[in-house]
């Protein structure tokens, strides 16, 4: 059976559309069946696919409001393995709509049951926001990845989605668990971003990755070409970066001389 993991921070430009398209185009070229939900109305899970929105007949609005089933919406893209749930303007109001249901955090859930079996992983994209979208996707999912910055007030972010997951788990989820806090557009010579990962890592030990995802050039370009980095340029530190958060969510790390030779590996002391 299929893993679902949520991708998921209130707060934005924290690098979560940029997960998953290039973490789901990784396990994608490992030969395992990949299906991203884009459920962002901004949609850029749906754009760095190179998806033209205005092509799409049926999105993850109409799954959320029962117009569609979810295997109609499912999009095949031009990346091995790599399928999607496309997002258009359409979910920019749907949080108004799911409120006449009965069951309106549950609505992802009950779609991605039907098709979870098809797939080695599932990524929801969630927006930027603690609202109904995002609560339907901690419903839905096994475990929750979180992208954040190494930053002062990403520390508050993060307190305020650790509640939110509480309280999922008390009326919805209890299996809910954190796949792991991913520290993205990173800068070890930073001070205070070292200073943020070891008190991160001080109240979830065992749960930040080792990989740190770089600031860097290739991740920011790709999306325009509407590829993930690893089919845009795959010497490049970010797809590098996106290969060994793969390989630490598979639970096979590279060699220690492989991983210091990238230099994209972040030690604990």
């Amino acid at each position: 059976m299929g893993k679902i993991i949520a991708v998921a921070n209130q707060k934005g430009g924290v690098g979560k559309s940029t997960t998953v398209v290039n973490l789901a185009a990784y396990l994608g070229s490992r030969d395992l069946k990949v299906l991203c939900v884009d459920s962002d109305p901004q949609g850029n899970t749906t754009t760095a696919f190179g998806i033209n929105k205005k092509s799409v007949e049926a999105s993850t609005y109409e799954v959320l409001i029962g117009r569609s089933r979810v295997q109609d919406a499912i999009i095949h893209t031009n990346f091995k393995n790599v399928s999607l749930v496309p997002a258009t303007e359409n979910l920019a109001g749907c949080e108004i709509e799911l409120s006449q249901f009965e069951n309106r955090v549950q609505r992802l859930k009950m779609q991605l049951l039907t098709c979870k079996l098809d797939y080695d992983y599932i990524f929801i994209d969630c927006p930027p926001a603690l609202g109904t979208l995002t609560i339907n996707g901690l419903v839905a999912c096994d475990t929750i990845l979180v992208p954040m910055l190494a930053e002062f007030f990403a520390l508050e972010g993060l307190s305020q989605l650790v509640n939110t997951i509480k309280i999922v788990r008390t009326s919805y989820n209890p299996s809910l668990e954190i796949e792991g806090i991913l520290f993205t557009m990173f800068d070890s010579r930073l001070n205070v971003a070292n200073d943020v990962v070891a008190e991160v890592e001080k109240y979830f030990p065992d749960k930040v990755f080792e990989t740190k995802i770089p600031r860097n050039v290739r991740i920011s370009e790709a999306p325009s070409h509407g590829k993930p980095v690893m089919y845009y340029d795959k010497s490049s530190k970010g797809a590098e970066a996106y290969e060994l958060l793969g390989h630490e969510i598979l639970g096979e790390p590279l060699k220690l001389k492989e991983k210091k030779r990238r230099g994209i590996f972040k030690f604990k002391k």
